[in-house]
């Protein structure tokens, strides 16, 4: 038995505890035996020292003893293999590890003492030695004998090097892996039970007490969960700083983009209105999140200064927002965001809690236009809701716009035999609260029950006959995504533009609403290839490239992705059979919804060309491309050189359910357009008759395929190119280049702001 718990330790701890035994027993001779006759002054510093070393020794016990009461918990719990969970097993193990955990921040508190305690205790050796060896209350240290001095400097080497060791180690004192071995099921539950508690305790600190004390399953446990099952491959023997080589490998083996000669550009309306409309989505933002990436240094006083806090006497002049603190400083940060007088904010709501997003409703009189802006993820509320990635079943009333006499009735015969769709729950659930909120009770016909649009829209009222554009940035273009699907039948004329959403609908869905929704993703944005199944490829691809480095165990990290890294083969051969006309379908829609965008054009063109989407530039400035025939092809290529490193393992790995271990592709809505970044170009100036070369970056706006995005791409950009000037500095410069070609006419280069 004494064997079996020895396996149990990590060797640093045996090698911690031993070192600290030393210690504490060296350090009692020392007080109590050589220097006895010195005075407390001289030997408390010793005294503390070792009894730091003793309680250490005590608390590594304790910590061991509720690990280990943790670890065969957990494996109660999980005995059966099912992803059941009980109530009262679940708390059980709930209260084992919050016991542990406390176990071990006291050895962290430990630790730090003993850190302190080892440079207190060489400064007070150090002065000894400059007095002369006189320490006040004993005889000299220099005139002590040899054996005594020794001993000194060997017990304070002894001090110094076990503080510097634990600093370096952790808290764990047993294996988790002499429990858990293979058992991928007790890695999923210790893992959610470790992401639980950390965001419980994240989300207490930024004021969210009330996670603390939840017992039942929610939304935070829910997330924790998912986070749990991607760490599955550490039931192989797999560590995070091998997976993060992984991810470094892929880093290297990306290859540029290839050149494709047919790409279709986007269209023209579309670039120019989503520009426009771009700094709604952007001014959805009013807390200091995009001021910490614009002015990092000052962002405080920035965000302060958009508040309008130097400014508490036009409070009553703001708009009201549900939510909105004490001076409206919300209403005033996104009024001067995108300065517009305050008359035009009708609604809106920034204080959230779970599954609701933060949206402003705006009403342009100048354009006809009903404007509604979503944000993005802000807040801890918006971070659980993206957590909540796991499918759910869309209804008919989610997709209430793409069933109605607007759509096609082939395509509307699809839908309907093709149920059930699915889609990103959290997203889900939050554009039905966020329908409720903006369109009311549609069921009860009641003046009172209606919502904002029903009161501007409707016959009679005040913007009767105007159009409706819906915007939103990141999980708010996700939202604002289907929100549209359901307003479509009641409103069609409605448009959404959604920048760099988040996939939240399948294939066929998707599909389907490219004629209203427009998906804009900006280079190697991460968010727009973001869903649990990226996120099992990525790993995949990481575990692969590992496994073709030289210096690795290429054995071992093949069984490793053979074993937790896949995609079964019911998930394979359904996604072939699921929907065998899919890509006769894709074509179809794609044909269709490029007549269709030609016949809106027309109807709507005198909405379009009112707003002006970049600012007029130069005449002087002329920009000629290095080489106007070469296009660089953003969707075509490879994600990385690895290929499908998923699907080399079919052949090896038995199918498993669908709802926990195959979760099913989701996709971005609507008509994608990819902005990408093309070779710089020469920038001629003409400008009093002298000539001016330099190199100037563009871009391209291209018409891309949604089964590009299915993979995330390791990039240094991936996450800087998700902030919103990003794209909307993009954007600007596809209108510039075109109107440099003469693409754009008069009257479409109006500044309507």
């Amino acid at each position: 038995m004494a064997v079996w718990r020895l396996q149990n330790l990590r060797w640093v701890t045996i090698i911690l505890a031993v070192a600290n035994a030393f210690v504490f027993f060296l350090g009692g001779f020392l007080v109590f035996g050589a220097y006895r006759s010195c005075g407390p002054k001289f030997v408390l510093p010793l005294a503390v020292v070792s009894c730091l070393a003793g309680f250490k020794i005590a608390t590594m016990v304790q910590s061991a003893i509720a690990q280990a009461a943790t670890a065969r918990t957990v494996l109660e719990t999980n005995a059966d293999g099912t992803n059941v969970f009980d109530s009262v097993l679940r708390n059980e193990r709930r209260i084992r590890y919050i016991k542990w955990l406390w176990w071990a921040r006291f050895t962290i508190v430990m630790t730090v003492l003993q850190f302190v305690g080892a440079i207190y205790l060489v400064i007070h050796i150090a002065n000894c030695i400059s007095n002369g060896g006189e320490s006040g209350h004993c005889d000299k240290v220099q005139d002590s004998s040899d054996w005594k001095q020794h001993l000194l400097v060997l017990f304070t080497t002894m001090v110094c090097t076990v503080a510097l060791l634990q600093c370096c180690t952790g808290p764990h004192v047993l294996r988790w892996r002499s429990y858990y071995a293979t058992k991928d099921d007790a890695w999923k539950a210790h893992y959610s039970e470790v992401f639980d508690h950390r965001i419980r305790e994240a989300l207490c600190c930024l004021g969210r007490v009330k996670y603390l004390s939840v017992l039942e399953e929610d939304e935070v446990f829910s997330v924790a969960r998912l986070l749990g099952d991607l760490v599955a491959y550490r039931a192989s023997g797999t560590g995070n700083l091998e997976l993060l080589a992984g991810l470094a490998l892929l880093l290297k083996q990306t290859q540029p983009p290839k050149t494709l000669d047919d790409c279709l550009e986007a269209p023209v309306e579309q670039i120019r209105e989503a520009a426009a409309l771009h700094k709604f989505a952007e001014a959805a933002y009013t807390g200091p999140l995009l001021d910490l990436g614009r002015n990092p240094f000052i962002f405080s006083c920035v965000w302060l200064y958009r508040q309008g806090v130097l400014m508490p006497w036009m409070r009553k002049r703001r708009p009201v927002l549900h939510g909105d603190n004490w001076w409206r400083g919300h209403a005033a940060a996104f009024l001067k965001f995108v300065k517009l007088s305050p008359d035009v904010l009708r609604q809106g709501r920034v204080n959230q809690g779970k599954c609701e997003a933060a949206y402003f409703v705006l009403v342009l009189h100048h354009l006809r236009s009903v404007v509604i802006a979503v944000r993005g993820t802000e807040t801890p509320e918006d971070l659980i809701t993206d957590g909540l990635c796991k499918e759910c079943s869309l209804s008919t009333e989610d997709l209430e716009g793409l069933i109605n006499s607007h759509i096609p009735l082939d395509l509307r015969q699809y839908l309907v035999s093709s149920f059930p769709h699915y889609g990103h729950s959290g997203i889900v659930e939050t554009a039905r609260d966020l329908f409720k909120q903006i369109e009311g009770n549609t069921t009860n016909d009641e003046s009172d029950s209606r919502g904002i649009l029903s009161s501007l829209l409707s016959p009679g009222c005040e913007c009767e006959g105007y159009g409706i554009r819906i915007v939103g940035h990141s999980l708010g273009g996700a939202i604002a995504a289907l929100l549209g699907m359901r307003l479509y039948n009641r409103y069609p004329n409605l448009h959404v533009y959604a920048y760099g959403p988040l996939p939240c609908v399948n294939l066929v869905v998707a599909n389907a609403c490219s004629k209203f929704i427009t998906s804009i993703v900006f280079n190697n944005e991460f968010s727009a290839r973001l869903s649990v199944r990226s996120v099992l490829q990525l790993r995949a691809d990481a575990i692969t490239a590992l496994s073709k480095d030289s210096i690795t165990d290429k054995a071992a990290i093949f069984r490793l992705a053979h074993r937790f890294l896949h995609v079964s083969k019911y998930q394979r051969n359904e996604m072939g059979v699921m929907h065998p006309a899919s890509d006769d379908s894709a074509g179809t829609i794609k044909s269709e919804n490029l007549n269709e965008s030609e016949n809106d054009s027309k109807e709507s063109e005198e909405l379009d060309q009112k707003f002006d989407l970049w600012n007029e530039s130069d005449g002087e400035d002329i920009l000629t491309e290095t080489d106007p025939n070469e296009f660089l092809n953003p969707f075509a290529t490879e994600v990385n050189a690895l290929g499908d490193s998923m699907s080399q393992f079919m052949e090896t790995v038995p199918s498993v359910n669908l709802s926990s271990g195959d979760p099913p592709e989701l996709y971005l809505p609507g008509l994608v357009i990819h902005m990408v970044p093309q070779p710089r170009s020469v920038h001629k100036s003409l400008q009093n008759g002298c000539g001016f070369r330099a190199r100037e970056r563009c871009h391209k706006a291209y018409i891309a395929d949604r089964e590009s995005f299915k993979d995330i791409i390791v990039s240094p950009s991936m996450f800087l190119d998700h902030l919103p000037w990003r794209c909307q500095n993009a954007m600007e410069m596809v209108l510039e280049d075109w109107n440099a070609k003469g693409l754009l006419n008069d009257s479409q280069i109006v500044d309507v702001y």
